[in-house]
């Protein structure tokens, strides 16, 4: 007798599962990725195009600009030059996120971001040698973003402008002044967004883990964000392949029991665990109430093993 019927209605394995979890978790979030870099292009388009008409310009539907204008804002009432109170409604919405979902902005949003996704993906069909620093450096290497951070700050404030778009990649790469208005006031900020640009080819997502600004901001407020990827001790397996696919070099294996604050909310870590529970998206918890998850999760998986034999 045939037994392809059979096979045919066989029910998938736990790695056949997890693979198809890993496939459309990754889509959900390059369709979104892909959304909204094209909205941003969209929109700065219709900016160099429609100038007259009034049109939203990239500064205006960027969440940093609120924060390049705190500190005059605090002190004099007023936002610096190109800052549109649009700025300060995005900086507020992404600060509820944040304080909900952590720096999933980050993971699912930001274009900039999207980029880079784009230009690892390129790096590893082109099989180029990867640089992974080792923890001490790495470390160090982090604290760039918060030098980034003051001095932008600073100098936002000292000329009442923004001062940073004259060198910041996303403004560069996404306002189109580069293909609209060429001027030789452009080679700088180009130079960086180049150098950036290729340097992330060989350290993944190299400018959010070592020199964003905005991402130094989310990294302290994501300290206390309600929804976090949280590791269960008593249920992980210490396989470390959570490790591996994480853009920002996190090591979610050591968690205990929270992720890094630097977590941009991927979720492949998440996708890629074998272990039902040892990784949860979810608020805090009490203990006991972990405890009884993990002696759940066990039984659900010696349950299944059961059938499966």
């Amino acid at each position: 007798m045939s037994t392809a019927p059979v096979q045919g209605q066989r029910r998938p394995t736990k790695a056949m599962q997890r693979l198809r979890q890993m496939k459309r978790t990754t889509l959900a979030r390059r369709i979104t990725q892909l959304g909204f870099a094209g909205f941003i292009v969209y929109a700065a388009a219709r900016h160099q195009l429609e100038s007259s008409t009034g049109a939203a310009s990239v500064d205006a539907l960027c969440p940093f600009g609120a924060v390049e204008t705190l500190i005059t804002w605090v002190t004099t009432g007023t936002l610096i030059a190109k800052v549109h109170p649009s700025n300060l409604i995005l900086g507020l919405a992404v600060l509820i996120a944040v304080v909900l979902v952590g720096n999933a902005f980050c993971g699912w949003i930001c274009p900039l971001g999207t980029v880079q996704d784009g230009l690892w993906a390129l790096a590893r069909k082109l099989k180029l040698p990867q640089w992974r620093p080792n923890a001490r450096t790495d470390r160090v290497l982090r604290y760039g973003r918060f030098v980034v951070l003051a001095v932008v700050m600073g100098a936002s404030y000292v000329t009442g402008r923004l001062w940073f778009a004259d060198y910041d990649p996303y403004f560069t790469i996404f306002s189109l002044h580069w293909l609209f208005q060429w001027s030789d006031a452009l080679i700088v900020g180009v130079v960086i967004t180049a150098v950036v640009l290729v340097a992330s080819m060989f350290v993944e997502r190299l400018w959010c883990r070592y020199l964003c600004p905005l991402g130094a901001v989310f990294t302290v407020l994501g300290r206390f964000s309600l929804f976090k990827i949280r590791r269960n001790a008593g249920t992980c397996t210490d396989c470390q392949l959570c490790d591996r696919p994480c853009p920002v070099g996190i090591t979610v294996s050591k968690a205990d029991p929270t992720v890094n604050a630097d977590c941009i909310g991927c979720l492949d870590c998440l996708t890629t665990c074998p272990v039902k529970g040892a990784l949860t998206l979810a608020p805090p918890m009490p203990v006991n109430r972990l405890v009884t998850s993990s002696a759940k999760a066990e039984r659900d998986d010696m349950a299944m093993t059961g059938k499966e034999r």
